[in-house]
């Protein structure tokens, strides 16, 4: 099969590590070795796409629809692999078949090209909420046996990568200082521990055929309710930005979605700021300044 890689996926591969072009360039015989392995009928490749995996539309020998998706391994696509065989289409995507090679995930097909993006916004909100709260349970072993990360350890590694920012920056350090202390006063005491999607958003919530709407596209990892829906809060940011009224739609979407969800709403504030300034400085930090502005003007009103 020949094709070329999606240019977003190429952009955001060499923004993060070294081996992505590596990675990308033993990708079309990667492909290529799933699909004759599995039988499969390539129909296209999504574009635009994710930011770190590619998605082929496929059809499986039965002529059934599926997806082909494959990820580098920093992209932790086992660790997908194990949430959503654990959800088991409970809210999420299904897992077609369990046993692919490593990096590797045949998926349920859903509408890739209708997100709840594609509704008005108070209903995109509900809609997305009501998914998140499904991917809510308890980790495959306990709290002890699970293979995630947790909140403690991807927001450890998060808050290291802030810091050099913030020396190399000095304009950061009021936001990212506010950002590690609330961090530290919400590890203290967590409220619960559950298997959360981990990277959500109304784009990863699409259409489906056997559910009106299944998330797709976790990073998943265990931890409290509130920082999971933390990402959602910052949907549609531009739109939140450009609002003479966005500081207050802000703060009335924290309390209206801490209320539907049943979650603290000073603990979401404080994960909403947090995630916020996090993706700000790495926005900062690989070049993309327009979404670093968005994403600390908005972290500055929390």
């Amino acid at each position: 099969m020949a094709f070329e890689s999606p240019r977003r996926l190429a952009r955001a591969l060499g923004e993060t590590a070294p081996d992505g072009d590596d990675w990308l360039e033993k990708l079309p015989e990667a492909v290529r070795q799933a699909v004759v392995l599995r039988e499969l009928t390539v129909e296209r490749v999504q574009v635009p796409g994710g930011r770190s995996s590619l998605v082929v539309l496929v059809r499986r020998a039965d002529g059934s629809p599926a997806v082909l998706k494959l990820a580098p391994r920093r992209a932790r696509p086992e660790s997908e692999r194990a949430a959503l065989a654990h959800w088991d289409g409970r809210g999420a995507v299904q897992l077609l078949e369990p046993f692919l090679a490593e990096g590797e995930l045949l998926l349920e097909r859903l509408h890739p090209d209708v997100s709840v993006r594609s509704l008005p916004e108070a209903k995109a909100l509900l809609e997305a909420a009501g998914t998140l709260r499904r991917l809510w349970v308890e980790p495959p072993g306990g709290d002890a046996a699970h293979p995630f990360e947790t909140v403690a350890e991807r927001t450890a590694r998060q808050a290291a990568a802030m810091r050099a920012g913030a020396v190399a920056d000095a304009e950061l350090v009021p936001l990212v200082d506010a950002a590690l202390a609330v961090r530290e006063e919400l590890l203290a005491a967590p409220p619960e521990h559950r298997l959360l999607h981990g990277t959500f958003r109304q784009s990863k919530v699409l259409a489906g055929e056997r559910m009106p709407w299944l998330a797709v596209g976790p990073d998943p990892v265990v931890g409290e309710c509130a920082f999971d829906l933390a990402r959602l809060v910052r949907d549609r940011v531009e739109d939140l930005i450009a609002s003479s009224s966005g500081s207050a739609t802000t703060r009335r979407r924290v309390k209206r979605l801490a209320e539907a969800l049943d979650v603290d709403q000073e603990r979401l504030r404080g994960w909403t700021l947090f995630r916020a300034v996090e993706s700000g400085v790495r926005a900062r930090r690989v070049g993309r300044g327009r979404d670093a502005e968005l994403l600390l003007e908005f972290a500055g009103w929390l």
